[in-house]
């Protein structure tokens, strides 16, 4: 799993010392069709009290707009960068000294790590990098310290919890996954020598996602779950159990203080029914009592640097995962607060300030298209292939519209998606019509969005996919989507 934000209290780990600072840490993803101008987006953090953020690629306009905002940097190397980084020492350092050297010098921003690749052990790349993982953050360490810059800024490796295990069942019997067991240790000892710090996404929503079985309530810092004892330690929620189980891995392979980051943790608002605002405001607002309570897990009692993910909306994120993937946002894609959410000492979230929209128009079915015709299945098949049509899945917010509801929808997802380009919505021949009537809320929820105006998009994009299953994956999870708004309106 490939973005935040989650508000919070941060323990830092800095050079093996524990500094308590208040601020929140949060991923900005810029997989999106539209993305909010960079500006607005650090006027944003800087707003609700996010201090850190970890980007997952060195953006130029990103970046450009943290140049002295006072937000330390996590920096990413995408996965696709690493077989060239780890081949040559010299790849390495023109990527550091265009993408960290540069920025810190000519900028000021404030760059504190550089995450190399994304979740690269994932089980679903069939070992794509798992031999050039290692030499590529080896490789970026090295150019860092050239630089003069290893003091200062460290090379960590971003990865999903799947790469430790407990064959017991408990926290404690934790260990790094037998087929990387070696290179895991490789990695652990190194980032000790470097003094740089483990990073890890753990996600709650997922662990209910994958098994029908979970226990809804353990994923939950408030829930009502039966607690699992292990030893001396008692969990009640499987954030706990699951960041003690790496801690267990760390211990019995000899790294018991190595500091640990959180990279990323969050909960879904649409695209299954277990993501909604209800149970995402339940997931963070527990995640924040926590944090502001100062209480880390049983085997650790501070807390790490936690990261949300994410801070906005993408919505050309590959939906091999799920439709879900995405929602994550706290905020939507244009910087609209989706639940409320109490930061503590009297805050609460606040929403982009200078967005600007496309006009007010939709395009929707025409009042007398026949729900027959034989150009709707295509239509709405071309419509969503251009645009994100998660929304109208099973469960999901959009979920329960009728067959003229889901075609509305779909066609003014595309329209907007074109930035209502002349002729896009009459592409749908005498199934659609522009309206400047708002289409509406339908049961509190379903949301008929109009664009950002970000200015000249001559074509719109696909969505895109992720290296873990390709291309095609990616255009078969969009089929699965358009199956049922076909059936729903078919029906």
């Amino acid at each position: 799993m490939v973005c935040l934000q989650y508000v919070l209290m941060t323990i830092v780990f800095l050079l093996g010392e524990n500094l308590v600072a208040d601020g929140f840490a949060c991923n900005w993803g810029l997989q999106a069709s539209h993305p909010l101008p960079p500006d607005i987006v650090v006027k944003l953090m800087k707003d609700n009290g996010f201090d850190k953020v970890k980007l997952f690629e060195a953006d130029p306009d990103a970046m450009e707009a943290l140049g002295k905002s006072g937000i330390q940097v996590m920096v990413g190397i995408p996965n696709d960068m690493l077989a060239g980084i780890a081949s040559s020492v010299r790849v390495a350092e023109q990527w550091v000294e265009r993408n960290v050297s540069h920025y810190l010098s000519n900028l000021g921003v404030d760059i504190r790590y550089v995450a190399v690749g994304n979740e690269p052990f994932l089980k679903t790349y069939n070992n794509k990098f798992t031999q050039i993982t290692f030499p590529a953050l080896q490789n970026i360490q090295a150019a860092l310290i050239k630089a003069g810059l290893g003091r200062d800024v460290k090379a960590t490796v971003p990865l999903n919890a799947d790469v430790y295990q407990s064959d017991s069942g408990a926290p404690s019997g934790g260990n790094f996954r037998p087929d990387i067991h070696a290179l895991m240790l490789s990695i652990v000892k190194f980032l000790s020598d470097n003094a740089a710090p483990l990073t890890i996404n753990i996600y709650p929503f997922l662990s209910l996602y994958a098994d029908s079985h979970f226990p809804l309530e353990f994923a939950f810092f408030d829930g009502g779950a039966a607690p699992i004892v292990d030893g001396p330690a008692t969990y009640t929620n499987v954030f706990d159990a699951n960041y003690d189980t790496l801690i267990s891995a760390l211990e019995k392979n000899g790294y018991p203080n190595l500091p640990v980051i959180v990279g990323e943790i969050g909960w879904p608002t649409d695209g299954d029914t277990n993501a909604n605002p209800r149970l995402a405001r339940r997931f963070n607002q527990g995640l924040i009592a926590r944090i502001n309570g100062g209480r880390g897990t049983p085997k650790r009692p501070t807390l790490p640097d936690i990261y949300m993910f994410s801070l906005l909306d993408e919505d050309i994120k590959s939906i091999d995962p799920g439709n879900f993937e995405r929602h994550w946002g706290v905020f939507s894609f244009d910087g609209a607060v989706k639940y409320p959410l109490d930061l503590g000492r009297g805050r609460n979230l606040t929403a982009a300030k200078g967005v600007r929209y496309l006009a007010r128009q939709w395009c929707v079915m025409a009042p007398d298209a026949d729900l027959a015709d034989p150009s709707l299945g295509p239509s709405l098949s071309t419509a969503c292939t251009y645009a994100d049509c998660t929304s109208l899945g099973f469960g999901s917010s959009c979920g329960q519209l009728d067959a003229r509801g889901n075609a509305s929808y779909a066609f003014n997802m595309y329209y907007q998606t074109v930035n209502q380009q002349k002729g896009a919505c009459e592409r749908f021949g005498k199934l659609s019509v522009i309206t400047r009537i708002d289409p509406g809320y339908h049961g509190g929820s379903c949301r008929y969005v109009i664009m950002i105006d970000a200015g000249k998009h001559e074509v719109a994009k696909k969505p895109r996919t992720s290296a873990a299953a390709g291309v095609v994956a990616g255009f078969v999870a969009a089929a699965a989507v358009m199956m049922v708004v076909v059936e729903l309106v078919s029906g």
